[in-house]
């Protein structure tokens, strides 16, 4: 993974939906580091929230890390959505890429097993290099969870750890960024 590469897709980590699935304040935590490690690096986070008048908002808790938290038609990441997956939506994926050359996508959210999934799949299928970084999505059953990450690496998507999205992004030690980021591991 590359920070100059890199975007952060944030799926579906909403107000309605965490509270039914597997840990989700580790879920959450995990997120927020990621946007922290995003935020300091200059990697675009994109936000999408699955029929927000039903299942609310994206938690709070990482709305207040991201810098552009409104919607997409007014200017900010945040993008509504009704299909599972999160490429149909306006074409916001395709247009990050084109106004950024990012062709990396570093995937976390909620459910591992539907909208990540559908999510990956078709970032694969668009020929964009994908990372889901496994301590940062959930699902409301553990086998669901495991199966989703099982059938995204059979596709071709990498699988890693926060951790190692936040090293491979800094690439070298003693930057004042490794020593600011690397001061989040607890």
């Amino acid at each position: 993974m590359d920070a100059a590469r890199s975007s952060l897709l944030i799926i579906d980590v909403q107000e309605k939906l965490y509270p039914a699935c597997q840990e989700p304040a580790q879920t959450i935590a995990n997120c927020r580091f990621l946007v922290t490690c995003a935020n300091r690096l200059g990697v675009p986070v994109i936000i999408t929230e699955q029929y927000p008048k039903g299942l609310g908002h994206t938690a709070p808790e990482i709305l207040e890390l991201v810098e552009k938290p409104g919607d997409v038609a007014t200017g900010g990441n945040v993008i509504a959505k009704v299909a599972f997956s999160a490429i149909p939506a306006d074409g916001f994926i395709d247009k990050v890429e084109e106004n950024t050359g990012r062709d990396q996508v570093v995937v976390v959210g909620m459910e591992t097993h539907v909208c990540v999934l559908q999510t990956v799949m078709d970032l694969i299928e668009r020929g964009r290099e994908v990372y889901v970084v496994a301590d940062a999505v959930t699902s409301r059953s553990q086998h669901d969870k495991i199966f989703g990450l099982e059938r995204m690496r059979d596709a071709g998507a990498r699988i890693v750890t926060r951790e190692s999205v936040m090293f491979e992004w800094l690439r070298v030690a003693g930057t004042p960024e490794f020593k600011e980021l690397s001061a989040l591991i607890k």
